[in-house]
């Protein structure tokens, strides 16, 4: 059996997620009167899909090739993807990935913590960061008691603090709920500086940062300070949203951070009781963006009342449901959003203009 015959029968075979033939990824062991060892890396998390992946591998090989004694091996290796040699790189963390809108009230926050989850349960060591100075979520949607305080370090790093399995930093953690943040532009891009820069992470693959709607100041701060792999932009299917949508994305372009793609969130309703589907808020939006502005539609994700529910009650959609049907959609995202973030090759771009 030769390594070029088990090559055309995987050709036939693509990873949806990176979009890649299998023949790329494969590594090939042939030991005369041995099974044929044959081993698949991924370069993203995706620890679930790639149980299936190797028994769907090995049954295609069965079929495609006469008396083939395979053993098929699927693992992943996250590492991290060529940074900008301008803005130097974060202690402990290998990728950072910015979950971004152009306007409030699209799910960005869920999104964001649900994606950091999902990334999680498919493997991967994952931190999330909430960047949303003035209305900081993230610590109620994980379930983190009012009042928590992260440790420190040599009175000088904060410690992050666990939830879920994630590591987890948040303005929330060090003032009350009660406390406004009534703060000119510079301080808070001081105070997110503060939190990205004296945070000891432990050795995330990905770190999420729920960044806050907008364009302005923190954004500014993210593009110049930090090492930020690619961005996700939430949107809704409604024209008013996709509007803003498109605005982050220039945004992002403009400051030389790859866009990984767009998540078009609420895009559908299913109904309880009938299973009706209904787009309420428009239908194909997310796929006209990313079509226009040549980005993935990373995925399409329902507007569910018990994802409300589950993540106000700070149990995030994909810790209280893992085998549910949106958890599943979250999977899938994170899936998508690592492949998609593995092929990204960031180019050292033209200085930000401040005028």
């Amino acid at each position: 059996m030769s390594t070029e015959r088990i090559h055309q029968a995987l050709a036939t075979l693509t990873d949806p997620n990176a979009n890649r033939p299998l023949p790329e990824l494969a590594d090939i062991d042939i030991q005369e009167g041995q099974p044929t060892h044959i081993t698949i890396t991924l370069p993203y998390a995706a620890e679930q899909y790639a149980r299936g992946l190797a028994m769907l591998v090995e049954s295609h090989l069965d079929s495609q090739i006469d008396g083939l004694d395979a053993k098929v091996t699927v693992k992943c290796d996250v590492k991290a993807v060529n940074l900008r040699d301008s803005v130097p790189g974060m202690n402990g963390v290998k990728n950072i990935i910015a979950v971004a809108s152009g306007k409030g009230g699209v799910g960005k926050s869920t999104t964001a913590v649900n994606l950091a989850l999902a990334l999680k349960a498919e493997g991967a060591r994952v931190g999330i960061l909430d960047a949303d100075i003035y209305g900081p979520s993230v610590a109620t949607m994980l379930g983190v008691k009012e009042g928590t305080r992260p440790k420190t370090k040599d009175e000088k790093f904060f410690l992050p603090i666990e939830a879920h399995g994630l590591q987890s930093m948040s303005m929330a953690y060090l003032v009350t709920e009660k406390t406004p943040m009534v703060w000119r532009g510079p301080m808070v891009s001081g105070a997110l500086q503060q939190l990205l820069t004296q945070t000891l992470w432990d050795d995330l693959d990905y770190l999420v940062i729920d960044m806050p709607p907008g364009t302005g100041d923190i954004q500014l701060t993210l593009s110049q300070k930090v090492p930020v792999s690619g961005a996700v932009i939430v949107t809704t299917p409604q024209d008013i949203a996709l509007l803003d949508a498109q605005k982050g994305i220039e945004m992002f372009r403009k400051v030389n951070i790859p866009v990984l793609g767009v998540v078009e969130n609420m895009a559908m309703h299913v109904c309880s009781n009938c299973g009706h589907v209904e787009h309420i808020f428009g239908e194909g939006g997310g796929a006209r963006l990313s079509t226009d502005y040549d980005v993935d539609l990373l995925e399409s994700l329902p507007l569910d009342i018990a994802i409300r529910t589950q993540t106000d009650g700070g149990e995030p959609t994909v810790v209280a449901e893992p085998d549910g049907e949106v958890t599943a959609h979250y999977l899938s995202l994170a899936r998508k959003t690592g492949a998609v973030l593995a092929l990204q090759g960031v180019d050292e771009g033209p200085e930000i203009s401040m005028e």
